[in-house]
This record gives C-alpha cells, sequence and structure tokens, in this order.
C-alpha cells in the first residue's frame, strides 16, 4: 500500500527536478536567448524611431505645404467663378468644417453662395422610400417631368434640384413660381433644412459628401441616394460637383459610388481632397469645367482621372451641366 510519506517524496522530487532544469536550462540559454531579445529590440527601436521622425517630416512638409496653398488661394482661384450663382448641399453626415471651408473659396472665386440646403439622416433613412415617393407625388408640379422608372431618390432629386438650381442664366436669382412650397414641404417632414435663400436658384451646384463611408446592409442604397442627389443637381444646373475626403472613395461611400457609376461619372465631377487646401481649389476648377460641358474625377483616391482638371477651360455662356 502507497503511504502519505511516498506521495510526499514524490512530490518533493518532481518539483526539484523542475527546479534543476530550470536553472540549467537559463545556464544554457541564457546568453543568447537574451541577447538575441535584446538584439530584436534594438533594431525594432531604431525602426520605429526612423519611421517617427519620417512621419514628423511628411507632416511639417505637408504642413508647409498647406499653409502655402492657403495663402494662394485667392490668388489662384479669383474670378474664376464671376457672376456665376452657387448651391451647395449638404449630405448627411457632412462635416460643417469642409462644408465651409468649400463655400470659403467659392466666394473667393467671385461667385454668389445663394444658400445652403443640409439633408437630414432621415432623408436616407432605411425604409423612408415610401414616404417619400409619397411626398414627391403630393407636392411635384404638373409640368414637371420625374424619371417614372427611377427610384425614388432619383425622383426627390429632380425634385428638389428644380427648385434649388437652373440651366437658364436669365432665371439665375430668381424663385421658381411652379416650385414654390417644395423645400418647405420637405422640412415639414424633417428630411432637409435651409439656410440663406437656395430657393433663389443658383446654375451650379456643389453637394458636399458624408465624411464617413456608409456601413451595413443598407450602405449601397444610402450612397445611391446620394448620387441621385449628384445627378439630379448637375441635370437640372450647369454643371455639379460632389466634394469630399478620401475616407467616401473607399466601399460604401459616395464618391466611390458615382465613380463606379459610369453614366453618372460622365456628367458630374467629384474631388476627393476638400480636406486639403488644394482640394478645395480644384472644386472651383471643376465647377468652371462643369461650365464648358467638361467632367473629371479628380483627387488622390481610386478612380481618379487627375489631381486637377489638365487645362483652364473657357466657361460657354449656353453649355449646360
Amino acid at each position: 500500500m502507497i503511504d502519505f510519506r511516498y506521495h510526499l517524496v514524490s512530490i518533493v522530487a518532481i518539483f526539484l527536478a523542475l527546479s534543476v532544469g530550470i536553472v540549467l536550462g537559463t545556464s544554457f540559454l541564457e546568453d543568447p536567448a537574451i541577447k538575441t531579445a535584446q538584439s530584436l529590440a534594438d533594431g525594432l527601436s531604431k525602426g520605429n524611431t526612423a519611421l517617427r521622425d519620417e512621419i514628423e517630416a511628411l507632416q511639417t512638409r505637408q504642413t508647409g505645404n498647406d499653409a502655402f496653398v492657403t495663402a494662394a488661394t485667392p490668388r489662384l482661384v479669383q474670378d474664376a467663378l464671376a457672376t456665376e450663382s452657387v448651391v451647395i448641399v449638404e449630405a448627411p453626415g457632412a462635416t460643417s468644417g469642409m462644408r465651409e471651408a468649400v463655400q470659403e473659396v467659392i466666394a473667393a472665386s467671385g461667385a454668389t453662395v445663394t444658400g445652403r440646403v443640409t439633408l437630414t439622416d432621415r432623408y436616407v433613412e432605411p425604409g423612408r422610400m415610401a414616404s417619400i415617393d409619397k411626398l414627391v407625388t403630393e407636392v411635384k408640379p404638373v409640368d414637371l417631368n420625374v424619371p417614372v422608372e427611377g427610384t425614388t431618390y432619383d425622383r426627390a432629386a429632380t425634385l428638389l434640384a428644380d427648385a434649388i438650381v437652373t440651366s437658364d442664366p436669365a432665371q439665375v436669382g430668381k424663385v421658381n413660381p411652379t416650385a414654390t412650397g417644395i423645400l418647405e414641404a420637405f422640412q415639414r417632414d424633417g428630411l432637409l433644412s435651409v439656410t440663406d435663400q437656395p430657393a433663389k436658384r443658383a446654375d451650379l451646384a456643389v453637394l458636399i459628401a458624408p465624411a464617413e463611408p456608409y456601413t451595413g446592409e443598407s450602405a449601397a442604397p444610402q450612397a445611391s441616394a446620394i448620387v441621385s442627389m449628384a445627378l439630379g443637381l448637375d441635370e437640372a444646373s450647369r454643371g455639379a460637383v460632389l466634394a469630399g475626403a478620401l475616407p467616401a472613395t473607399t466601399a460604401g461611400g459616395a464618391i466611390a459610388a458615382l465613380r463606379e457609376d459610369t453614366a453618372v461619372a460622365e456628367k458630374v465631377s467629384s474631388v476627393d481632397n476638400v480636406d486639403m487646401p488644394a482640394g478645395r481649389i480644384v472644386v472651383v476648377y471643376a465647377l468652371r469645367e462643369q461650365l464648358s460641358g467638361v467632367t473629371g474625377q479628380y483627387g488622390i483616391g481610386s478612380g481618379v482621372s487627375g489631381i486637377e482638371p489638365s487645362a483652364s477651360p473657357t466657361p460657354s455662356a449656353t453649355s449646360g451641366g
């Protein structure tokens, strides 16, 4: 029979063996293991330091470039859109900082900003299409043709664009009498808000894209709703530009959705680096290019045709968007 002393001796022997193994193992492996680990740590530390220095140098360079471009902006856009009129539309999720910066550059170009229409989250809320369709039917002017085979957002965009832009220079600055009440109706339903006087129609439009891409199952239709608005503004005016930052060019982003739709990309211009001073200047150049009937996709993301228009077009008094 195995007694308690046997168990005790066995346990002591096991712990003694472990202790001896640890001592022997560290004796044989101490120097190579520590040296290898130390060498690896030193290499990683030096690599991280080099990367930090490189990032700081790039940030310093970018800050300097941005400061230079910002200072030169008034001269670079001076009179680029003189006598033109621009309305700004904000998509749900657009940042006020980006919109304000774009508006400032547009004003510096000599254009008049008639006002702003800000679409709410409710406008692109999943399951909202039936109520928007009903609203469009109720407030649509009799003589306005809306795309019967288009989506709900195609029809809504056509209706809203008719109230805030025009392709007829003689109608710029004038309220569309047949569109009276459209903006108010959309406001009552909580779909948008209005600042200043966008109903005094402009001949150009800038649509500010959401700062971040849409996600989840409704991402594609939500991004498509913004693309529909961009197209509606373009077709009712002399030109439109969808402006945003690089995240909008990724999956679920409004600019990505526009550039992937060949038919829309042939009509509506886009700029994807509006968070940079240079990108905001390109918005002005893209609007001017639209006046000549030319479209381009500009910035630093995927699907661009260049950083900026390759030439300075001469606006045509009769060309449309």
